[in-house]
């Protein structure tokens, strides 16, 4: 449409104002004219007239366009929230992550687009999320066949340069993974193997995937990041074949570092388990660990639990998860390092960073993004009025302060018993340490 058009078109909002369809017209062809800053405009009223997440969707694809990436996924974040899960909000924050860095993130929203349309594709986000090389089943059954669309490789671009702060589990996992990879004619000459395996634990949101991820980077590894609902099918045998064949794709692209999150919830204590499906999970993976059948040379199997007392203890048998490594929160050189990286390209004033993190003991790398969301939310709402960009300040982050708590505490409860009283292997001892309790 041109000049003249949009004219119109404004002219005759004039004397309808709050006319929405017709606005929603304008916002639409200002959006599709590259006119970004008017197109912003309409839709931040639109927003104000209606609750309809399409104006929101709208507003933030125009902040896509801006390279406003934070501003588009805190408009995201709402509506998918409130339930608005259509294929294109979850394709823009898919998208959006995926500027941001965020890939584990953004691999998990592009599961969820490509679960509303399995053969959809996008240049850009399979050549950065999905796996490079598909991985062929032996058997030619259609319904065995193993789902590779559920299956993410990426080679992470971080390493631990980008990792602030955590010096001594950096220094524990370089010791006992990293020189291991990157001299394997040493360890091979004492007939030592490469790869392994190491359970991260900790109270959640507290950098255990980041650091895996990094650990990867920092040996140029491939990384492949799963849960047990990737793993899991209805079908009885269905759910060994896939870890197997998970394992296999890993084999085929080492070296690798293939990271389990959450991975009490397929380690649970065999003794526990009710059902003999999840018995045989269980035993499947732990031979996958050993490597009985197939080399497990080059890989690297990381493990991310919040709750290490609820993991069977062959898991901890020397050759399978035999190095267990304390995350605890970030210490303050690591807050002051989130708190920049959060804030890297968005509108600040000045902000106070040492001080900042001085106030945020006990808390998360999870708490402390919470905390630069809460103080988004509050200028982008500022913001709305006159559509200018506010800049975020230091009393704005203090405000933030009291409305987010540490979420750490209630795991430390639970962490300190199990020290105290069930710790006959030491094993958590790092925890009474972080806590300054003499044994």
């Amino acid at each position: 449409m041109d000049d003249q058009s949009i004219n119109n078109l404004k002219e005759a909002l004039k004397f309808s104002p709050d006319n929405i369809p017709l606005k929603a017209h304008l916002a639409e062809i200002l959006f599709k004219a590259n006119r970004l800053d008017e197109a912003e405009i309409e839709f931040s009223d639109l927003i104000k007239l209606s609750n309809d997440y399409r104006y929101k969707l709208g507003l933030a694809q125009v902040f896509y366009q801006k390279s406003k990436y934070s501003a588009c996924i805190v408009l995201l974040e709402e509506s998918i929230s409130n339930g608005n899960e259509d294929f294109d909000s979850l394709l823009l924050y898919a998208k959006v992550l995926l500027k941001e860095k965020s890939i584990q993130h953004a691999a998990e929203i592009y599961k969820r687009v490509l679960r509303l349309r399995p053969n959809f594709q996008d240049t850009e986000l399979d050549r950065e999320l999905r796996l490079s090389n598909s991985f062929e089943s032996d058997e030619d059954s259609d319904d065995e066949e193993f789902i590779d669309e559920n299956i993410f490789i990426v080679k992470p671009t971080i390493n631990f340069n980008d990792v602030g702060g955590m010096d001594n589990v950096k220094k524990e996992i370089d010791l006992k993974i990293v020189k291991p990879l990157l001299h394997p004619e040493l360890y091979k000459a004492y007939g030592k193997k490469t790869g392994g395996g190491i359970l991260l634990y900790g109270p959640p949101g507290c950098g255990k995937t980041y650091i895996a991820k990094a650990t990867a980077g920092q040996v140029n590894a491939a990384f492949i990041t799963i849960r047990l609902n990737d793993i899991l099918d209805m079908w009885i045998g269905n759910s060994e074949k896939n870890l197997h064949e998970l394992f296999e794709i890993a084999r085929k692209n080492t070296p690798c570092v293939l990271f389990i999150d959450e991975i009490d919830a397929l380690g649970a204590s065999r003794s526990d388990m009710k059902q003999s499906s999840g018995r045989h999970l269980i035993n499947q993976f732990l031979q996958e660990l050993d490597g009985i059948d197939n080399s497990n040379e080059g890989i690297l199997v990381l493990g991310a639990t919040n709750t290490p007392w609820h993991l069977d203890q062959a898991f901890r048998r020397p050759g399978r998860f035999d190095r267990i490594i304390f995350v605890p929160p970030p210490d303050a050189i690591a807050r002051e390092s989130i708190i920049h990286l959060k804030l890297k390209d968005k509108p600040v004033d000045n902000i106070d960073v040492k001080l900042i993190a001085g106030k945020l003991d006990n808390y998360s790398g999870a708490d402390i993004e919470a905390l630069v969301d809460i103080a988004i939310e509050a200028k982008i709402e500022s913001s709305f009025i006159d559509g200018i960009p506010k800049p975020i300040t230091t009393n704005d982050l203090l405000q933030a302060i009291k409305k987010h708590k540490a979420s750490t505490q209630e795991w430390f409860s639970t962490a300190k018993n199990f020290a105290l009283f069930a710790n006959d292997s030491g094993l958590y001892d790092d925890i009474l340490t972080y806590l300054k309790i003499k044994k």
